[in-house]
């Protein structure tokens, strides 16, 4: 596993250079390809813990579970803890970027990058996926929209809303340094954002969740569908939130081993194969 540092110049976007170093964990499964190179998708993972730390349990081991499908997986360590939106934003843009400049490394399709988000990491997730092309993001990096372009989203169990009765607070909370600001809580609200520009998504979310509700994932799918982008979605009829993998692999407890929902993986990785 190879881990690498992403440089963002935040001051460029008017943010304070965060004290945190963000990070790829590259997780990418030998080519066994006899015949020659394989090109393979990619899959930018972006763990839980609402913005106020990153899940262990939904970075590596959930890596290896898409590279033993012979994704190349890059667990994505983004700055938590109220540090000012978009700084996590700008260090998952530049980790698209540099797994795109790095396609021909790691044998890598370009034009196959999925970025995989839970609950809070669904929501970093959601928003490369709307805002991909803004001009905060290339013109701080440096770089054309194209090299931003995510091909597809995951959004697992995600927080989507910035509505204060459906969303997760503490999430929205640590991302917006004025919280009670409308105008920037309706632009981080994700369902606003979905546009023609939005790729291909998945989605799932157990119906109990008690974190976040999941009425964050149905209108995100009804934005979806208005706009006429692809999805799937699956809705597990109990499980709460958290779940990852939603067996053994990823549980800190038996509650979060729920065979229905841990269908989720062999769901989307079928999904996957038509984007």
């Amino acid at each position: 596993m190879e881990k690498i540092e992403i440089k963002v110049d935040y001051r460029k976007a008017g943010l304070e250079p965060s004290d945190m170093q963000p990070t790829l964990n590259c997780i990418i499964p030998p080519n066994t390809d006899e015949k020659g190179r394989r090109w393979r998708g990619a899959v930018l993972i972006c763990p839980g813990g609402g913005y106020d730390f990153c899940s262990d349990r939904e970075a590596e081991t959930v890596a290896y579970r898409f590279a033993g499908a012979g994704y190349a997986c890059f667990v994505l360590r983004y700055s938590v803890v109220k540090k000012r939106f978009p700084t996590s934003l700008l260090e998952c843009a530049a980790s698209v970027k540099y797994i795109r400049e790095n396609a021909d490394r790691f044998d890598i399709d370009p034009n196959r990058i999925f970025v995989l988000g839970f609950s809070a990491g669904g929501h970093l997730a959601a928003s490369m996926a709307n805002l991909w092309s803004s001009s905060v993001l290339t013109e701080t990096l440096g770089c054309d929209a194209e090299m931003l372009k995510v091909n597809g989203s995951i959004l697992c169990y995600p927080v989507i809303l910035s509505d204060p009765e459906l969303t997760h607070e503490g999430s929205i909370a640590n991302l917006l340094e004025h919280k009670n600001d409308p105008e920037l809580r309706e632009y981080v609200s994700m369902e606003k954002r979905v546009s023609e520009k939005t790729p291909p998504t998945f989605l799932w979310h157990c119906a109990d969740d008690g974190a976040v509700p999941v009425e964050n994932s149905l209108f995100y799918a009804s934005s979806l569908s208005k706009h006429k982008i692809p999805f799937e979605m699956h809705i597990y009829p109990w499980g709460g939130h958290g779940l990852s993998l939603a067996d053994r692999s990823t549980a800190s407890g038996d509650w979060h081993i729920v065979p229905k929902a841990a269908e989720w993986v062999g769901e989307c990785l079928s999904w996957m194969e038509t984007v």
